[in-house]
């Protein structure tokens, strides 16, 4: 624990109370739209411009944060922003001002992204990047334990009471805010003259970018393409036979998993190796997917769940430390909410895709496709140097 220093532990208690918060809405979100009007079609739109919104985003604020030599600021816009939608949402039920606070929601996420994780970065040595990473994942993903369980115990005692979740769920992320008023701006020298940044002008650095990051970058963005959202999952499970309560009791358990491992995993990661950690993340991935597209014993889903946890701590967090260490700190804003943005944008088309083929061929298919392109990808990481030292074997 000597290496989780001042800072790591405020921005991973500011991730895990903002994750308390969001994820507290996250379950019952769709549920409310609902009750407020919003038809399903509505609601993937709804999300497919607030992901759109947060992926473009990621890029120029990673850019602006790198080209400026501030990070803090950004973070704590961030996380503000991410704040005050709670309320909102409950506030303005019009469509128009749901999208509004969405959006804001997601801005935010797309704000304080890239100069969070470079934060991390320049609190961690190549050889202890994977801790850092990952007792952040953690915490991050302890709060997204918390809050759904927070939202189920609530509603066990008021039924439906869908509106004044979003207004306890400020509380957890006004605290976020304040907390993160703690982290002390560091001193970043940069010897790139003061230019104005266009949105799109992080696309840039994909051209000037080491060749490593775009070997790397390619075969990230491959899998999250296939790689659709969780609610697919979740709704294996419920045509499996459970209920809505025991399907929210799954997801807590995965984030429970994911959190306990996260850490112990990143030190793994700083020992073995980053791309050892990672690959066999996509090996665990490939068998949840293989057995979700076979199973139907209830019993053993939480087993699948349980594998799922540890794929999840082996390699969100594993990927951002793997990119920071092969590229110029000077860039490491850039570099990761490059991807990051990118990587939204991949999210959104690949729950589309699944949706559309689990809609043609049913289930089975889309799992098997996804478990298939999955083990693809883990031979094209083979061919990856693996990172060492901020650099790369050659």
């Amino acid at each position: 624990m000597k290496y989780i220093t001042r800072t790591v532990w405020i921005l991973s208690i500011v991730s895990l109370l903002t994750d308390t918060a969001s994820e507290m809405l996250y379950p019952i979100m769709p549920i409310y739209l609902k009750t407020i009007g919003f038809s399903v079609v509505l609601i993937g739109i709804l999300e497919g411009v607030a992901e759109a919104t947060a992926g473009l985003s990621k890029g120029y604020f990673g850019k602006l944060s790198d080209t400026s030599g501030r990070r803090v600021p950004f973070v704590q816009i961030g996380y503000a922003f991410s704040t005050i939608s709670k309320p909102m949402m409950a506030i303005f039920i019009y469509p128009l001002w749901v999208f509004f606070a969405r959006t804001i929601d997601r801005f935010g996420k797309g704000i304080r992204t890239g100069a969070r994780d470079a934060i991390l970065s320049d609190e961690a040595t190549p050889q202890t990047k994977g801790k850092i990473f990952g007792f952040h994942r953690s915490m991050d993903t302890l709060g997204a334990a918390i809050g759904p369980l927070l939202a189920l115990i609530y509603l066990y005692y008021n039924p439906n009471d869908y509106k004044t979740l979003f207004y306890i769920a400020f509380i957890p992320g006004l605290f976020a805010v304040l907390a993160s008023f703690f982290l002390k701006e560091k001193n970043h020298t940069t010897d790139r003259p003061k230019t104005t940044v266009s949105f799109f002008s992080f696309l840039q650095y994909w051209k000037e970018s080491p060749t490593t990051y775009k070997k790397l970058v390619v075969g990230l963005l491959i899998f999250t393409l296939f790689n659709s959202s969780d609610v697919f999952l979740l709704l294996k499970v419920k045509e499996a036979g459970l209920d809505d309560t025991a399907v929210i009791g799954v997801y807590i358990f995965y984030n429970l998993i994911y959190a306990l491992f996260a850490f112990p995993i990143g030190i793994m990661a700083d020992n073995i190796g980053l791309k050892t950690i990672f690959v066999s993340g996509l090996v665990l991935f490939a068998t949840v997917y293989f057995g979700m597209a076979i199973n139907t014993n209830i019993y053993f889903f939480f087993g699948l769940f349980f594998l799922y946890g540890i794929y999840a701590a082996a390699t969100e967090g594993i990927s951002k430390a793997w990119i920071s260490n092969i590229t110029d700190k000077k860039d490491t804003a850039t570099a990761i909410g490059t991807f990051s943005g990118l990587q939204s944008i991949c999210t959104m088309l690949a729950s589309s895709l699944t949706g559309l083929i689990w809609f043609q061929f049913g289930a089975t298919i889309a799992f098997t496709l996804t478990a298939t392109i999955t083990l693809i990808v883990f031979a094209y990481f083979l061919t990856i140097p693996k990172p060492i030292n901020g650099t790369t074997e050659t």
